[in-house]
């Protein structure tokens, strides 16, 4: 008896509740659009996306067919992995499984197929073309030699992205989300990814080293059981919850940007939990959402939506995005990909209804600001009928805290600021 009171008392005493902040790094979308380069860049998106993968990632096993877009990304964590710590900063995502960070020996070893100069130059990154090298130099890279704790797992992987491709192998360590010396969650035994290959656009023009996913195992690359379901499962966490609190950026760049709270709900920043919904798949944090209102439009046929920390936008089937966008003065820029608004422009609060409750978002969430002109941040996404026709990304979050549930739930509440 003496013995299992011991036992709950431990276990009682390692689960608790952990603070994280975020910062607010500007996106390469947002950077590219104020240069003019962003045409440029898009169409080089829209050539990857039509060839097909080649040498050595054609044989590389993925699990779920979402190709994941990172130009949006804004909020960065900083994470550490291994013994002494090693810091990396991390695109923190709730719509994928896995995490990656550049290996020391990341480089642009290249796909067999690209060594023909004829299919290279039309096909693969210009690395791999012109004896160029070092494409992950800017980034900050793991050394397995230098952690007491490390462990070579070796399995290979590989990630589709809209810019490129990622591959490398597995190995597993302790991870720490938090910055070196703060109140982190110690994470033991999680198994990441190791990237020997990152192709020059992931390299170059995002402000970040790798990907923190934060969604269910059954979309993990190779079924790899992701960091924070590991520390649920050893038993770290108070509450099988993390709450999501996003700020606005107020056009500074390298700020502030939020607050993850794992365990448990972030009182400080949110109000009381309006409800819980059940999820309707355990991959994304899928739910249903019953209808979207904008003065008096309406559309309501009901849909399976996601909550996405890493899009900037709320993304939607076409149609009603594009009537969203006349209701509002938004003109459609087929360059960009965008639709482009008067940054002075009033109009009233969009809502959003899920579980029979209307969520109401402020007009100014809307409102994508680039110095000279402005962006409305609503998008059209196509999953093909086979995913959710929804993504709810930063507006949305910033208006309501996410209370992203392993239990197959998810919960929402107000911002107090």
């Amino acid at each position: 008896m003496k013995l299992l009171i011991f036992l709950v008392l431990v276990g009682f005493t390692t689960a608790a509740v952990y603070k994280h902040s975020l910062k607010w790094r500007e996106s390469t979308r947002s950077r590219l659009i104020k240069s003019g380069k962003w045409p440029t860049y898009l169409k080089q998106k829209e050539s990857f996306r039509s060839v097909k993968t080649h040498g050595k990632f054609s044989s590389l096993k993925t699990v779920g067919q979402k190709v994941y877009d990172y130009d949006d990304a804004e909020y960065i964590s900083m994470i550490t992995i291994g013994t002494p710590e090693q810091s990396f900063h991390v695109a923190f995502d709730t719509a994928s499984a896995n995490l990656w960070v550049p290996d020391s020996n990341c480089s642009n070893e290249c796909p067999d197929d690209c060594t023909p100069p004829h299919f290279c130059f039309s096909s693969c990154e210009k690395t791999c073309c012109r004896g160029f090298d070092g494409t992950c130099e800017s980034k900050y890279k793991f050394s397995s030699n230098n952690s007491s704790t490390y462990m070579k797992i070796g399995q290979k992987w590989g990630i589709e992205h809209y810019t490129g491709s990622v591959s490398g192998f597995f190995g597993q360590d302790t991870v720490r989300f938090g910055d070196v010396g703060a109140d982190e969650l110690v994470i033991p035994k999680t198994v990441f990814g190791q990237a020997t290959y990152l192709d020059e656009k992931l390299a170059y023009y995002h402000q970040f080293d790798g990907i923190l996913g934060l969604a269910f195992t059954s979309i993990a690359i190779n079924y790899v059981i992701p960091p924070l379901i590991s520390a649920n499962n050893q038993g770290l966490l108070d509450k099988p919850i993390f709450t999501v609190y996003l700020e606005g950026h107020r056009g500074q760049d390298n700020v502030p940007g939020g607050m993850v709270t794992y365990g448990g709900l972030d009182t400080e920043n949110c109000g009381d939990v309006i409800a819980y919904e059940k999820l309707t798949l355990a991959t994304y944090f899928q739910f249903k959402m019953d209808a979207i209102e904008l003065g008096s439009y309406s559309a309501s046929q009901g849909w399976d939506a996601i909550s996405d920390t890493s899009s900037a936008t709320i993304s939607g089937p076409q149609t009603i995005v594009e009537t969203l966008a006349t209701a509002v003065g938004a003109t459609y820029d087929g360059q960009y990909d965008a639709y482009f608004i008067d940054c002075n422009v009033t109009f009233s609060e969009i809502s959003i209804t899920i579980g029979g409750r209307k969520y109401s978002i402020d007009s100014k969430q809307f409102i994508l600001d680039y110095g000279s002109i402005c962006e409305f941040a609503f998008s059209s996404m196509n999953f093909g009928g086979f995913g959710p026709a929804w993504s709810l990304g930063v507006p949305w979050i910033r208006q309501y805290c996410n209370i992203y549930s392993f239990e197959k739930q998810i919960g929402f509440a107000p911002t107090k600021n």
